[in-house]
């Protein structure tokens, strides 16, 4: 899950062409937690899923693995 986890953040941040800074900031954490996330080092909770999923609007299912379809059931 971290692996997928790690590669679609990396995937949706670099299709917006944000820079881990910039997701950082939009995010309201540091950097580094962000480069973290995407080495694989750290894993964030429910809580900064949702918000990571808001901002990119995929579902968190998306982002942990559990499906192929970026798209929310809504």
């Amino acid at each position: 899950m971290h692996e997928i986890f790690a590669e679609r953040l990396k995937e949706l941040r670099t299709k917006e062409s944000l820079s881990q800074k910039g997701l950082a900031e939009a995010l309201k954490i540091p950097k580094q937690t962000v480069n973290n996330w995407e080495k694989m080092k750290n894993f964030p909770g429910l809580e900064m899923l949702c918000k990571i999923a808001n901002y990119f609007d995929v579902s968190i299912d998306y982002l942990v693995g559990q499906t192929k379809n970026p798209k929310r059931n809504r």
